[in-house]
């Protein structure tokens, strides 16, 4: 089959195309005959340096997400998946590839009604962004700043905070994601890379009650000076490079909460992808897929991601 390796960390360049033996699924697993693969910063981060969440060294197929058929099912899986749309996640390898096996639990058959495409784009995004909307516990009227508004993530917490009832404002950089953003439901749109992004937000709403922070660094940092007492900042990337760091005794004097957003057991992940796809397929979340690539040109996604020029989610086409 036709697959993407990485066989030293380094530069995108580092992907390179190529064959690879088919995969088998074991018990409890399926053959997923894969139509797209999902792409997140995360694995830029994993192919440069090998950092992320898996402890995985190369040679290895990367890629975490996909979606396709399900051809073939191992023994104890109920052989009625066979031919199902589904996606999911891979354990964080075997991704950029014509077939991937996965855990047969873990699988979520996507809603009638949902492209595919659409689906895989929220696979990854989708759970994270729903993971944090509900932590957060937004409730209508706060106001919410959401850092990197304009990415996969961002611009679904955009959606699910102004259907919450919340008044959204998007902090990105460059006008073409401050377009989305204002498109898919923000109410105040700021570029954080110019010097007074922080006062031309305190000017437009005051402060703040919740901060999605997924850029860290000093625009972390200023996004914290925002929040009002009582408010929450929820941390989930660093962007930047650099993550946000507050002191614990700061943020108890300010009477902030800030803590980390994300994590969960694989069941608790499961779920807020099923919640996800679900609310796309209703009609209340829209993914915005910003690029795509044919398989091959896997390194030339990494090299596009990391150059901040995409919007919304980056996808690999395989089929």
């Amino acid at each position: 089959m036709r697959a993407v390796w990485l066989k030293e960390f380094g530069e995108p360049q580092v992907l390179v195309a190529g064959e690879a033996p088919d995969p088998e699924p074991g018990p409890g697993q399926v053959l997923i005959e894969v139509a797209f693969a999902n792409i997140t910063f995360v694995e830029t981060q994993f192919r440069r340096n090998g950092f992320g969440p898996f402890r995985i060294e190369p040679p290895v197929i990367p890629g975490n997400g996909v979606g396709g058929v399900i051809s073939r099912v191992g023994e104890g899986v109920d052989p009625g998946l066979a031919g199902r749309r589904v996606v999911s996640s891979l354990g964080g390898h075997g991704g950029y590839a014509e077939r991937a096996v996965a855990d047969a639990a873990m699988v979520v058959e996507v809603p009638e009604g949902l492209e595919l495409d659409d689906a895989v784009a929220l696979l990854a995004d989708g759970r994270t962004a729903v993971m944090l909307t509900h932590g957060a516990g937004l409730r209508p009227g706060e106001r919410v700043l959401v850092e990197a508004a304009g990415g996969g993530v961002g611009s679904l917490l955009v959606q699910l905070a102004n259907n919450a009832g919340a008044l959204v404002v998007a902090a990105a950089g460059g006008d073409r994601k401050l377009e989305l953003a204002w498109e898919i439901g923000a109410e105040f749109t700021v570029d954080y890379r110019k010097p007074d992004w922080a006062d031309r937000v305190r000017e437009a709403v005051g402060g703040v009650d919740v901060v999605f922070d997924a850029v860290g660094g000093d625009v972390g940092g200023a996004a914290f000076e925002l929040v009002e007492r009582g408010g929450r900042m929820v941390t989930f990337g660093a962007a930047s490079g650099a993550p946000t760091e507050i002191a614990e005794e700061l943020a108890a004097e300010r009477g902030v909460s800030v803590g980390w957003g994300i994590g969960g057991t694989p069941q608790e992940l499961r779920g807020f992808a099923v919640t996800a796809l679900a609310e796309a397929a209703a009609g209340r979340l829209r993914p915005v897929i910003g690029q795509r690539f044919p398989l091959a040109r896997a390194a030339e996604a990494h090299a596009a991601i990391e150059s901040r020029d995409t919007i919304g989610k980056t996808l690999l086409e395989v089929a």
